[in-house]
């Protein structure tokens, strides 16, 4: 069985930030040569999370506008 490992590493420069790692996935998927099985996309941090869905314009824009209260814990 055929498998590929590659990690992502990203700089943000807000608290919030969405970033869109679809090009760099199918392109690591190409590279790979493995022409059927998942892909696993995973955050390594506590911190950060992982979401999947298209394009819809709407969530986009809502996610990059709202802002949610922080706790001072």
């Amino acid at each position: 069985m055929k498998s590929h490992t590659h990690y992502l590493s990203f700089a943000t420069k807000r608290r919030q930030e969405i970033i869109d790692v679809t090009d760099e996935v199918v392109e690591q998927v190409r590279a790979s040569g493995v022409q059927e099985g998942l892909v696993l996309v995973s955050a390594m941090h506590i911190t950060a999370s992982v979401f999947v869905n298209d394009h819809e314009s709407g969530l986009w824009r809502r996610a990059r506008t709202t802002r949610r209260p922080t706790s001072g814990a």
